[in-house]
């Protein structure tokens, strides 16, 4: 077999290899890495490298090497799961860098972190002032997490007594102008509904780059043509708009009445009415 081809053979073959191996592995392996899995990683690579490119040598054995290798981490990880003293030695824990507002110096020392570094590190997470922060822990995976003080956290519904709609994941249900019919489904629409909303928008599936069906069953568009005009959906202002209607009709009509028994029942629907405004606006308002 010519050399050329040999190491053609020789590189697919280990992708693939390599590509099981670390779906085996699982989604940490490329996203987190700890101290363990990044020596398995780097050397999982030199004997794939050493294998494709070293003509001369036995390929089996570049195979069984790099099997032996991923069954490390993978018999490591299932220890991990058992054993917290095992994954703590395996993994690493987190290093307090700043404890009650307090910069911990002999942490940083420890971990060879200069002030400069941990001021970078902190203005990744938009903090620019330590006296900002009142807890920073760096993460076995190298990541800093902050907490800062409570009067410098950004203020949430909760704490202004605030009530919000619950929100849920949105489906896509048109993709590159076709429809997704798992997605539509997972909802509960048809086809046809679909279709009937996007009249009501004048667009065509074709039309549609993107299409998405939120938690209040409302669909949104985005046109392959930018310069498109999409208007956004609007049954949900049209409904608080008609309670808040009828609720100041039955207060004029309240006023207008001269009959005490009328007046009455006015006045006391007005005040149901409103009080149920009160409660769904926040999920009615756009």
């Amino acid at each position: 077999m010519p050399e050329w081809l040999d190491i053609t053979v020789r590189s697919v073959l280990f992708v693939v290899v390599l590509f099981f191996m670390t779906k085996l592995l699982g989604k940490k392996q490329i996203a987190q890495l700890s101290f363990f899995e990044y020596v398995t990683g780097i050397i999982i690579g030199n004997i794939a490298g050493e294998s494709i490119m070293g003509l001369d040598g036995n390929m089996i054995y570049g195979l069984l090497a790099m099997t032996v290798v991923a069954a490390i981490p993978l018999i490591a990880g299932l220890i991990s799961l058992k054993s917290k003293k095992f994954r703590d030695f395996t993994e690493g824990k987190g290093t307090i860098f700043i404890k009650d507002g307090k910069v911990m110096e002999d942490n940083l020392k420890k971990e060879r972190i200069t002030a400069d570094e941990l001021l970078q590190l902190l203005r990744r997470k938009d903090v620019f002032q330590v006296s900002d922060v009142e807890f920073a822990v760096l993460e076995p995976t190298g990541d800093l997490s902050v907490m800062l003080k409570k009067e410098n956290q950004p203020l949430t519904p909760k704490d202004l007594d605030m009530k919000v709609a619950s929100i849920k994941e949105p489906q896509t249900v048109i993709m590159d102008g076709k429809i997704l019919d798992e997605p539509l489904a997972t909802i509960g629409y048809s086809r046809g509904w679909l279709k009937t909303e996007l009249e009501k928008l004048g667009v065509t599936v074709e039309n549609v780059f993107l299409g998405q069906v939120n938690s209040y069953g409302e669909l949104t568009v985005d046109l392959f043509d930018d310069k498109l005009q999409v208007p956004s959906p609007q049954e949900r202002p049209m409904i608080l708009s008609t309670m808040k209607k009828c609720q100041a009709d039955l207060e004029l009509f309240a006023l207008a009445t001269e009959d005490k028994v009328a007046k009455q029942l006015y006045t006391k629907n007005s005040k149901k009415l409103q009080n149920a405004i009160d409660k769904v606006t926040h999920i009615l308002k756009s």
